[in-house]
């Protein structure tokens, strides 16, 4: 995929964290609102939302005998 991205600007929709991770800048949307911007480092290192995304994707499924793709996920607060 970074082939066909190269030399192009490309606006990535995506789920799964590891997709973004080399954009030049990653947006976290939230109710219709840009709420985080920055490179992947730059989010990791402000400890927000984007955070909280990754180290659940890492985590893995939380509940035993289901996958990612069916696994309850609970909403993150914004701090608002």
């Amino acid at each position: 995929m970074d082939s066909l991205m190269k030399g192009r600007t490309v606006l990535v929709i995506a789920h799964r964290l590891s997709t973004v991770k080399s954009a030049d800048t990653v947006a976290v949307i939230s109710d219709g609102q840009i709420v985080e911007s920055g490179t992947h480092d730059e989010l990791l290192s402000r400890d927000g939302i984007y955070t909280a995304l990754v180290k659940r994707q890492l985590q893995g499924p939380r509940f035993e005998g289901t996958s990612n793709a069916t696994a309850e996920i609970e909403p993150i607060s914004n701090g608002q």
